[in-house]
Parts: structure tokens; sequence; C-alpha cells
């Protein structure tokens, strides 16, 4: 596949684009592993021009009307509507997602523009009478300054929206570093803001396939006040250590091991409806997917068997080809360590009722692949997989799935189904989890506190609370 005109392949920052310091890297099309196109690696001085940019043009930001900041988000989620069909042609060229997924990811993406551009003019400060009524307190916010953003590759544009869209409601300005696999979605993210009238420096990003050292070299530099990173938990520990030397505000959205919980009385049709939507969306290679299915014993088997029909009735190929429903994986690495977790759960005696093996010929794909019987350490069951397999592990009754579902070390999302309501109100809040869906396969909503708890994180995106993470708060003490 080639790439579609217009798509920016340069660097962008200061306002310019610009070539990397470092030389070039290939960005792939995991359909077939061919490259689509080359992008630039950035050097350390690239960085250093970049973060300058940025705090240059942080005071005049900060300064603006909120209703300016508004409005520049509020036409950039215009544009992102009207270019819908490029939006998503493009992730799904450099992630391989299917079409369909890519468009729902183009609306949930822009809805960030539009949720933040309308918190822009909500931000605020109290004025509070002190216990003693001698005097009054005054507090009002203002943004934290120059962000570090680290987003992932499975969802190119809805991850960065999420950030960049608090930060420059708030007035911040920020430096971007999309995935290595992904970085055409967030160059073409730059080139809409700009449209849309955001000032030179605000927006800068750059590209490397050598994240390490553009992290290092942006956190060493003193300027940089902010860093909020999507990623592994293992990823999230080291920039943790990192912003610790000088003591970085931090917000981090790190992995999930997410249980998906199906009780006796559940409705069967309506739980395997949800599992399609929590597993398969986005080929299952995303944090929110159910990754661990907790279904009673009675209808352990039954849930089974129409999940495998379900999924196994999936279309596999390009992402790009209109008729696709599940595409390929990001990358071979990501196909091996699938494979690999699916074999070793295997041989601990899981069957594969549906799928098991890579797809052989061109391309980074995993079929759908449906195990039962599942044995409670096997690899499946107690690593995340992000890909499209549903370990199956029969429970005993609901304390038996909670503490299956506690045991992890992660704490992002929950699925609970049941007729009963108030028996799901019970458990969701039984779940050591920073979301829940109820009776729901879905959870991501850009007026929704996404975050999680234990090691799947810090802090909240989206909903009211997502912008206070790029606000400080000041107090003034008056005699008045």
């Amino acid at each position: 596949m080639t790439l579609p005109a217009g798509v920016p392949t340069q660097q962008f920052f200061g306002g310019s684009w610009r070539d990397g310091s470092g030389g070039s890297f290939d960005v792939l099309d995991p359909s077939t592993g061919a490259a689509i196109c080359s992008v630039p690696r950035a050097g350390a001085d690239d960085v250093t021009a970049a973060v300058s940019a940025a705090a240059d043009a942080l005071p005049g930001w900060a300064a603006a009307p909120p209703r300016e900041r508004g409005e520049v988000l509020r036409r950039a989620f215009e544009s992102m509507i009207a270019r819908t069909d490029e939006l998503a042609y493009l992730m799904s060229l450099e992630m391989g997602k299917s079409l369909t997924d890519a468009r729902g990811e183009v609306a949930y993406a822009a809805e960030f523009f539009r949720w933040f551009s309308e918190e822009a003019v909500r931000v605020g400060g109290e004025l509070r009478h002190a216990p003693s009524g001698a005097n009054r307190i005054l507090t009002f916010r203002k943004p934290v300054g120059v962000c570090l953003l680290l987003t992932p590759w499975n969802f190119p544009a809805a991850m960065a929206t999420r950030k960049i869209a608090p930060a420059l409601a708030a007035g911040c300005t920020f430096l971007l570093k999309p995935a290595e696999d992904t970085p055409l979605t967030a160059l073409l993210l730059a080139d809409i803001l700009t449209e849309a009238g955001a000032p030179a420096g605000t927006v800068n990003v750059l590209t490397t396939d050598r994240p390490g050292e553009l992290v290092d070299a942006a956190l060493a530099d003193p300027r940089v006040r902010k860093l909020s990173f999507t990623g592994s938990t293992g990823v999230g520990r080291v920039l943790l250590k990192q912003a610790a030397d000088r003591i970085v505000n931090v917000s981090m959205e790190l992995g999930g091991n997410d249980p998906f919980l199906v009780l006796d009385d559940a409705d069967l049709d309506a739980a395997v409806e949800g599992a399609m939507l929590a597993k398969m969306r986005n080929g299952g290679q995303a944090c929110t997917a159910a990754n661990r299915f907790l279904v009673h014993e009675s209808i352990a088997d039954a849930f089974a068997a129409k999940l495998a029909e379900r999924m196994g009735a999936l279309r596999l190929g390009p992402g790009t080809a209109e008729d696709t429903q599940i595409g390929p994986m990001i990358n071979q690495r990501a196909v091996d360590g699938i494979a690999d977790k699916v074999t070793r759960s295997i041989d601990a005696g899981a069957k594969a009722v549906l799928g098991g093996e890579p797809v052989e010929g061109a391309g980074f794909f995993f079929p759908p692949t449906v195990l039962t019987n599942v044995p409670r350490e096997s690899a499946v069951a107690v690593e995340e997989v992000f890909g499209p397999v549903a370990p199956i592990i029969p429970v005993k009754d609901d304390q038996d799935a909670l503490a299956i579902a506690n045991a992890s070390e992660m704490g992002l999302t929950g699925y609970v189904f049941t007729r009963d309501l108030a028996r799901g109100l019970r458990v969701s809040e039984q779940l050591e989890v920073g979301m829940v869906g109820l009776n729901r396969g879905l959870v991501s909503d850009p007026a929704a506190p996404f975050g999680g708890v234990k090691q799947s994180g810090l802090g909240r995106e989206g909903s009211t609370e997502g912008i206070d993470e790029y606000l400080e708060t000041t107090y003034v003490a008056t005699n008045w």
C-alpha cells in the first residue's frame, strides 16, 4: 500500500516541518511487513529545539483567553470529523486495525478535542473563608508547563488526543513522541492542529525508533515539567524512576490484565455480545481488552461454544480492506509473544477450540483463538496477552471469580455480566480496578475518567478530571 497524498513525513516543531538530526527509519505496513515510508529519527539537537519552541510559546498560550484555546480544539474536532476517511485509512495502513475500528477511533479521538474545548472555559479557582474568620483564602489554577507526551501504537489517534486536548485546554504546550510503529497519525494530527490555529511552538511532534534517547534528553531538560505516558507497566516503572530525579509531574496509564466475569444468572447471548466487543475491538490489542474470562462452571462450555462460533466467523485480512473484521498484529514481536503464551498454556493443559497458531505467509497475523479449561496459573491466565485470544476459566461462584480477578498486580478494567443489577454492583465494587463495564463490553468514553489502580497507572484521563492532570493550584494568603 502507498501513503496517501498530503500525509506529512517530517517531524514538526517550532511551527515548521523538519528532518531529523539522527537519520531516518522505516514505518511498516503490518499487513505485509513492507515499508510504507521513512520518517525522521530525532536527535538530541531536535529534542532541545522542540523543548525550546514549547517553552518559548508557553507564556503566550497560557495567557490566551480560555475561549480562544477552546476554539482551536473545536476547529480541530471539526477537521477530524471531516477527514474521517483519510485518518481511518492512515491508521489502518500503519497500525493494521480494520477500517471499521479505525473509523470508530476517529470519532472517539475527535471527541476529546470537543470535550476539552468545553472544559477550557471551566477552569477556575475558589474563594474561601479561613476557619478563624480572620481572612480569606484565594486559589487559582494555572498550566503546569511544558509537557512530554508519550503515546502507544494501538490507538494512535485517540491516545494522542486524550493527552493533547487537556494539555492545550489548560494552557500548556507540549512535545509529543508517538510510538515508532505508528508515527504518521500523530504527524497528521499536528497538521490538523496547526490548521485549526494552534500557534507555533504549542504543538511539537518528534519521531524516533530510539525512544530511550529522546525521553532521556527531554526529561533531563528542566523546562519539561510534566510527563504523561500510556504504555506497558514495565516501561512505566522505568519512566517513574527517571521522573523522580527532577520530581516531574507524572500521569501513567499502564497495562491491564482485565477480567471478564460471567455470573451464573447472566444472559448468555448478551455476555457473548459483550465479550466480542471487549475482546475483539482492535484485534484484542487494547489495555482494556478482556484478558481472562471467568465464567461460572455451569455455563462455561455453552459460553465457550458461542464465543468460538462468533470469533471464528470473523474475516481476517489487511486492515485497509473494507471487508476485513480483524487485521494483523502490530509486528512480528507481538505475534511471537502471543504464540508463546498460547503454546505454554496449551502445554499446561488448556485446549484450543479455535485457532491457536500464527497464520503463515506475509504480514503479522494471529487468528482469533479460544482456549477452554485454562489452568489458573497458566501464561494466558496471569500475563496480559494483547491479542485475539480468549482464555476461559471455569469458576465456582462470585467469590471464586473475584479471588482470581483480584490476584493480578494490574487493575485497569473489569467486566461483569449478570441479570441482577444489585448483584452486579456488589461484584463491581469488589473488583480491584479503576473501571468496570457492567453488562457492557465498552468502557471508553471521553466524558468518563479513564485510568486504573495498583500497577495499572496513576491519574485519570478524560472527563472533568482529565484537565486537572495539566494544572497546578496556587494559593494566595490575603488579609481580606
